[in-house]
C-alpha cells in the first residue's frame, strides 16, 4: 500500500479522520443493509427525485381496473341455466365451469397471442348454497384410468393480474390449476382435490405500496386420500411478477415403482416457468382415476384475474 504523505498540517488531522470514518461505511454511494442488500444513498444536495420508483407497476392491457366487484344488476353474467357458459370456439381447451356471476369467459389479443379471461370476484358463486363453496371459472381436462401408463397433462402459459386478498394466509390466494381423482375407501369430497396450485399477492413499496406487483406460488397437497384443512401441506414453490407470461405444464398419472414392479406410483408432476416440482400422491392403490381443472377458483376477499394462452390437454388411458 502506498505510504500516506505525513506533511499535513496538525488542523486538517480531525477532518482527515472524520472523512476516513465515513468512507469506511460507504462505497462510491452505495450503504450495505444489514441482510447484505445494496442500497444508493440519497444525495441530500441533490433536488428531490419527482418519481421515486420508476419501476411502478404496470397495468395489463387486459386488465379488470373497475372498482365495483359486485355481480351487475342487469343480468348480463347470470348464468343460471347453464355452468358451461363460453365463446364460440374458444382459444382454451377444455369444457368450462362457470360459477361466478360477475364475469363469464372472455378473450383478449395481445401482440398475436389470445388469451383467455377468469375474472371472479368475492361472493360472485351464485349456483352453489351460499357460503358453501368457492366461486370458480374453470376448464377441465377428461379423466384417465388408474392403470400404469395412464395420464392426462396440460401445457400453457399463463399471467396473474390479481388474486385474493382476505386478511390472512389460511385465506388468500388464488388457485390457478388443480389435479384431481377419486380413491376407493371413502373419506373427502366425492370428487376431490388433490393437489392445487395457489398465488398469493405481495404488494409492493413505495409508489406500489397498495399494488399486487408478484405472486408467490404454493401447491396445496393433501397428506392422505379425502384430507382437506388440515390434511393438506402448503408448500412455497417460486414466486413470478404480475403480468409475467410464464410456462406451465402440468402431469397426473400412473408408472411403475422403480423399486417394485409389484407397486405403482400416483404422481403429479408440475414445471413452472422451467422449473420442476415433481410430488408423488399418497396411497397410489387407492386412487381411481386422474384429472386436472385450470382457470380461476377461490376468491375469498377482493377479486382474481388469471390468463391462460397456448393450452394443450392430453390424455392417455393404458
Amino acid at each position: 500500500m502506498q505510504k500516506l504523505n505525513y506533511n499535513i498540517k496538525l488542523g486538517l488531522i480531525p477532518l482527515l479522520l472524520v472523512f476516513l470514518a465515513f468512507t469506511s461505511c460507504t462505497k462510491d454511494g452505495l450503504g450495505f443493509s444489514e441482510d447484505g442488500i445494496v442500497y444508493e444513498i440519497p444525495d441530500p444536495d441533490s433536488d428531490p427525485d419527482p418519481d421515486p420508483d420508476p419501476n411502478a407497476v404496470v397495468v395489463a392491457a387486459d386488465e379488470d381496473t373497475s372498482t365495483d366487484l359486485a355481480c351487475p344488476a342487469s343480468g348480463e353474467f347470470e348464468n343460471n341455466t347453464t355452468r358451461n357458459v363460453d365463446v364460440t370456439d374458444p382459444a382454451n381447451a377444455g369444457e368450462v365451469d362457470d360459477r361466478s356471476c360477475y364475469s363469464d369467459y372472455s378473450e383478449s389479443i395481445i401482440d398475436g397471442t389470445t388469451w383467455g379471461i377468469y375474472n371472479i370476484t368475492e361472493g360472485s358463486n351464485h349456483w352453489d348454497a351460499p357460503g358453501t363453496l368457492q366461486p370458480r371459472i374453470e376448464r377441465a381436462s377428461t379423466i384417465a384410468n388408474a392403470n400404469v401408463g395412464s395420464f392426462v397433462k396440460f401445457t400453457a402459459d399463463f399471467r396473474i393480474l390479481e388474486v385474493a386478498d382476505a386478511g390472512s394466509f389460511g385465506q388468500d390466494g388464488t388457485y390457478i390449476a388443480q389435479a384431481k381423482g377419486q380413491h376407493t375407501g371413502g373419506g373427502g369430497s366425492p370428487d376431490p382435490a388433490i393437489c392445487l396450485y395457489r398465488a398469493h399477492p405481495v404488494y409492493g413499496t413505495g409508489i406500489n405500496a397498495d399494488k399486487q406487483v408478484a405472486f408467490d406460488i404454493y401447491a396445496e397437497r393433501i397428506l392422505e386420500r379425502g384430507g382437506s384443512g388440515s390434511g393438506r401441506e402448503v408448500v412455497f414453490l417460486k414466486q413470478v411478477d404480475k403480468n409475467e407470461i410464464v410456462s406451465f405444464e402440468l402431469e397426473v398419472g400412473f408408472k411403475e415403482d422403480p423399486n417394485n414392479s409389484g407397486q405403482k406410483i400416483h404422481y403429479c408432476n408440475a414445471v413452472i416457468g422451467g422449473q420442476a416440482f415433481n410430488w408423488n400422491i399418497p396411497d397410489p392403490d387407492r386412487g381411481t382415476q386422474s384429472k386436472m381443472r385450470y382457470g380461476a377458483y377461490r376468491v375469498r376477499g377482493g377479486r382474481a384475474q388469471i390468463r391462460w394462452a397456448n393450452t394443450t390437454l392430453e390424455r392417455v388411458n393404458q
